[in-house]
């Protein structure tokens, strides 16, 4: 942003990154509202946000048919999905210096635009590889969307609301992807898999057309130039390692042609050339994803406890759905309608929580809502094949209602405790760890699954119960897992307000 990141600080001196100050255009005191137009923005914001999630988690029901008029195996065909996850793992770090770049109006036009086009490429998709293709353009745009929004929130509204405004964040993270696949599933059974591009196509290119007329900057646009090198070495680290801990959890299950230790280890030796690489730039403020929001320990402490928090959810996500089908033998579509009100519960409490968090601060909210998702996943470590179902609902709410009480605090503390010219950088961060974390609790619950369900079977266990017991070692690990979580959650507090910047994250 020019009238920031113009002076560079020198290279010896340390960087404030505790201390936020008023965005530009903001008021500082209590009684501060949203303006009318960035009340617009911010709405334009997540429902655009909305239809790029909801899209995210389509291809689930939408994979059969397609397979069948493409004429494909189910190992191609999850290319399409995996090829929409590494380019959301590439292009997210890359965000923070995008969305100073071309500034809010730049950055929401290119993320519509690239949604679109790629929605439309997918609709009049002939042949796989297109199809491919297109998914690739609509993650380079949904990739921006989120920074965009998280950023744009932290930069417009007033601190003592932006709990109450990022509750609505948590409600489109939460209550997309819990629509999506029943949507989905409607739309193709009725009209065929191209019509899930063809119905979210009009709303995106609607969405694009308004916020081209509403959308305006809120902020000043940095000059810096795009470090190839950085954006090489992001591809490379970024991409290697969630692919890496994707096959992770493959090989547990079966051979691998390439081994997950190789995009791991090159990924992991390319992440160590990135840091040190963006440490280098920052001392003029020319980095690709600028570290020193790690420095703020108010936002290290909250990513910490996302972390946790994200692989716990991810394990949890990737291993009900084997328990409801293949150990309880429910259909697909009846363990998605049995998952389903956790998932909006999870969305509808998230403005509720962010209210609270304007009152009470986050250790009153998250506190228990990490305790709750220990609790949940011991819940979950009690099922058996023979388990009434709506067990499975009551442990699932569980662990919604609970992660609820974790997100939208730790949003808001974390990126409230940096400096305003780093929110899109603290943004392009979380995102960042939230893929990561994603994969590693996918990786981690389905290894520990299949390891122990493989020993309970060579032992003579009849299937449904050596996944069950598979299962229930996973949720143990991932329950004793969030007491890092707990731990980090006691000294979690709210961010200084700009009236006492300056005070401490940690007690």
């Amino acid at each position: 942003m020019d009238g920031q990141t113009q002076a560079a600080p020198p290279s010896d001196r340390p960087v404030a990154t505790d201390a936020p100050a008023p965005a530009p255009g903001t008021r500082t005191g209590h009684d501060d509202r949203l303006s009318r137009e960035n009340f617009l923005v911010v709405a334009l914001l997540l429902a655009s946000g909305f239809v790029v999630i909801l899209n995210e988690t389509t291809m689930g029901v939408a994979l059969p048919p397609i397979m069948d008029e493409l004429g494909i195996t189910a190992s191609t065909g999850q290319w399409l999905t995996t090829a929409f996850m590494l380019t959301m793992s590439v292009v997210i770090p890359t965000t923070g210096w995008l969305l100073q770049r071309l500034g809010t109006r730049g950055a929401f036009i290119l993320a519509m635009s690239l949604f679109s086009a790629g929605t439309l490429l997918a609709a009049l998709s002939p042949g796989f590889g297109l199809l491919v293709t297109a998914r690739v353009v609509q993650a380079s745009g949904t990739a921006i969307m989120m920074p965009l929004l998280m950023t744009t929130i932290m930069t417009v509204v007033p601190p003592h609301h932006r709990g109450r405004v990022m509750g609505n964040v948590s409600l489109v993270i939460a209550v997309a992807p819990a629509l999506g696949p029943t949507m989905s599933g409607a739309v193709v059974t009725s009209l065929g898999w191209r019509a899930v591009f063809w119905v979210v196509l009009p709303i995106a290119l609607a969405a694009l057309t308004v916020g081209a007329v509403l959308v305006r900057d809120v902020a000043d646009r940095s000059r810096q130039r795009l470090d190839l090198l950085s954006l090489l070495l992001a591809t490379v680290a970024f991409g290697g390692l969630v692919y890496g801990l994707s096959a992770l959890g493959e090989s547990a299950r079966h051979a691998m042609p390439v081994s997950p230790a190789v995009p791991l280890g090159v990924g992991t030796a390319v992440l160590a050339l990135f840091v040190w690489r963006q440490l280098v730039l920052q001392r003029t403020d020319a980095a690709l994803l600028d570290l020193r929001v790690f420095r703020a320990k108010g936002f290290a402490l909250g990513v910490g406890i996302l972390s946790v928090s994200m692989i716990a959810m991810f394990g949890a996500i990737i291993l009900i759905p084997l328990v409801l089908q293949q150990a309880m033998g429910l259909a697909p579509l009846t363990s998605g309608l049995v998952l389903l009100p956790g998932g909006l519960a999870m969305g509808l409490l998230g403005p509720v929580v962010g209210n609270l968090y304007d009152k009470v601060g986050p250790r009153p909210l998250v506190l228990p809502g990490v305790a709750g998702v220990g609790v949940s996943m011991l819940l979950f470590a009690m099922l058996t094949p023979t388990s009434p179902v709506v067990m499975v609902l009551v442990a699932n709410l569980a662990l919604s209602l609970s992660l609820a009480l974790v997100f939208t605090p730790v949003f808001t503390t974390a990126l409230g405790g940096l400096q305003p010219r780093l929110y899109s950088h603290g943004s392009a961060a979380i995102s960042t760890v939230q893929q990561l974390a994603g994969a590693a609790g996918t990786a981690l619950f389905v290894a520990i699954l299949t390891l122990r369900e493989v020993a309970l079977l060579d032992g003579g266990t009849s299937a449904p119960y050596a996944l069950t017991g598979g299962a229930r070692t996973a949720f143990v690990v991932g329950a004793v897992v969030m007491i890092g979580a707990v731990l980090l959650t006691t000294r979690l507090r709210r961010p200084p307000s700009p009236e006492g910047a300056g005070g401490p994250a940690f007690h």
